[in-house]
């Protein structure tokens, strides 16, 4: 049996032992990737130097915005070399005729003016240029694959992804190299004719992965041939230099997007509201959109610099703001409209946590729900009643399922399972889905199955296999939060506290006041490995004790007399059989 009850200092990120990396002078330099997306360089070295007989498409999955798109060129500005040569093509109109000829001068029309651009929208025009009049005049404009022949341009895949047009236009054109000027009406024709240029363009197309899976879909072949890297969303820390890159790249976030200077003591608590983001103690964002968010939140605290006392006046307020919803779940707990039992011991019923993420709302919160599970004589089933009231998701009938199965081998036997229980989320009036309740469930139903009470101090979150075991599962800061606030509002006990996983403490970055509970034993948190942990806790009897009364010698005797009732349960107008079997 493993039950690890945990110290406050297990609650947070280890920051104590990177003071002397804090108190370093980082450099205010421009944002190089080659910092932090070692990977993403390389590629993209490759991707500028292959030769001709490659794709001329890579793909990058990262989000695809403006932020990203920028990173990315700032990165290629670094790896290709400028070419003295001009490439490009001049277009003459005479007499409403047009020719082309090679670009002799940078200033010609069609001549390329960068080596590399790149734009998050556009339309037809923006990037294939278009022939406009203007009274008897004609004008021919360039469009960014113009402007960018001879090098690199970088798009959004969702752009081309929502506009296919462009997409196939664009393939056609790049992989032809060659550029055929058409219509952007397709009821009319061109008004002119154009003569085509030659096009010597890559593309980078940068999306997240469902679209860059929409994409596959579409060009199954050319994604086979195509470059591909990622871009890395955190930063993993193994080590005291992989703290001072992150440091670094922070520094150049700030410069990068003109924020002040970052005061040794904001390390710390910029770290903690990171792992919030990450969702992990061991892994650091590297998202410069969520880093600079975070900068720029502090900045009106700041005074000049950015300090520890900034970042949790910023989080504080970003809180409050956010916080009607949540405490308007939490008012609807105080009047009982939404009943939740934080006291006494009760059989078949626990907490659960569960996160509700409403649409348009920025913000996770964790809430308290209540399970209930009865049992009663049957064949063994456990009906879902979310499930049969079409408000369970299928991960959710999963978890039952696997409840189900982790009860038939524990208590395997030659005879038929004489009982069968209904499990349900009360007062759930929306669509329940996941497995992080089936550890909680299965806790129920055994609660009921043995009839031995489960402590109502104490809520459980984790989900479990069949053979018992208890699995990692997501939002576990938000969970714990949840029961806080129900139990903190209704007065600490001492006695309460969040049953979790062992494998989720390397997610957990909570809150102060859950920290200076934990720390004072006002709450407390026990991570586990295994159902049999969990029982001993929420019910105060071992789960196995040959010597002494245990939960499983309790569902034994259960069953046994169940099934020395089986005679009682004949037809009633058969009952008088039972007559020979008396003595």
């Amino acid at each position: 049996m493993t039950i690890n009850r945990l110290e406050w200092q297990q609650l947070l990120p280890n920051t104590a032992d990177y003071k002397n990396l804090f108190e370093r002078e980082y450099r205010r330099e421009p944002l190089d990737i080659a910092l932090t997306q070692p990977r993403l360089k390389k590629s993209l070295a490759t991707f500028c130097h292959q030769h001709a007989s490659g794709s001329p498409f890579m793909l990058v999955k990262a989000v695809d915005s403006r932020p990203y798109l920028a990173l990315i060129h700032d990165a290629l500005q670094s790896i290709i070399s400028p070419k003295n040569d001009v490439i490009g093509s001049r277009y003459d109109i005479n007499n409403g005729v047009i020719t082309r000829s090679d670009a002799q001068h940078r200033d010609d029309n069609f001549a390329a003016t960068s080596h590399c651009l790149y734009e998050e929208w556009l339309e037809t025009e923006q990037l294939f240029g278009c022939l406009r009049k203007q009274g008897d005049q004609y004008t021919l404009e360039p469009g960014l694959i113009h402007k960018a022949n001879g090098g690199i341009l970088i798009l959004s895949v969702r752009t081309l992804l929502t506009q296919p047009h462009l997409w196939f236009r664009l393939k056609q054109a790049v992989t032809s190299k060659r550029f055929q000027w058409f219509s952007a009406d397709d009821t009319r024709p061109l008004a002119l004719s154009i003569p085509a240029m030659p096009l010597d363009l890559k593309v980078i197309l940068v999306g997240d992965r469902y679209g860059l899976g929409e994409l596959q879909e579409l060009e199954p072949e050319l994604i086979e041939q195509v470059l591909y890297t990622e871009f890395e969303t955190d930063l993993l820390i193994n080590e005291e230099s992989d703290i001072a890159t992150w440091c670094e790249y922070v520094n150049s976030v700030a410069c990068h997007y003109q924020l002040p200077v970052i005061d040794a003591s904001a390390y710390p608590s910029l770290i903690n509201a990171s792992v919030r983001k990450s969702g992990d103690q061991e892994k650091l964002p590297l998202c410069p959109q969520v880093l600079s968010q975070m900068l720029s939140e502090a900045t009106p605290f700041a005074s000049p610099s950015i300090t520890a006392d900034a970042i949790t006046q910023a989080e504080q307020e970003k809180l409050w703001r956010e916080s009607y919803l949540s405490e308007m779940v939490q008012d609807d707990i105080d009047l009982g409209q939404v009943h939740i039992e934080t006291d006494g011991f009760v059989i078949g019923q626990i907490n659960g946590l569960s996160v509700l993420e409403y649409p348009g709302h920025p913000r996770a919160m964790g809430e308290p729900s209540r399970i209930s599970c009865v049992v009663h004589l049957g064949d063994g089933e456990i009906m879902d009643v979310e499930r049969k009231a079409e408000l369970g998701g299928n991960l959710h009938a999963k978890g039952i399922m696997i409840m189900q199965a982790f009860i038939a081998a524990e208590l395997a036997s030659d005879q038929q399972f004489p009982f069968s229980s209904s499990i349900v989320f009360e007062q759930s009036y929306g669509e329940v889905d996941g497995d992080s309740a089936s550890l909680a469930g299965l806790c129920a139903l055994i609660s009921a199955l043995s009839l031995q009470p489960i402590n109502q101090q104490i809520a459980v979150t984790g989900s479990v296999d069949q053979f018992g075991n208890v699995q990692t599962i997501g939002g576990i800061n938000e969970k714990i939060e949840g029961f806080f606030d129900v139990c903190n509002r209704r007065e600490l006990t001492g006695s309460q506290g969040v049953i979790l996983p062992l494998t989720n403490v390397r997610h957990l970055c909570l809150k102060s006041e859950i920290v200076e509970a934990v720390k004072q034993e006002r709450f407390h948190l026990w991570g586990i490995e295994h159902v049999h942990d969990a029982l001993p806790l929420l019910i105060g009897l071992p789960y196995v004790d040959e010597n002494k009364p245990s939960i499983l010698s309790a569902i034994q005797e259960r069953i046994l007399q169940a099934g020395g009732n089986d005679r009682n349960r004949l037809p009633w107008a058969l009952r008088w059989l039972n007559w020979f079997n008396r003595g």
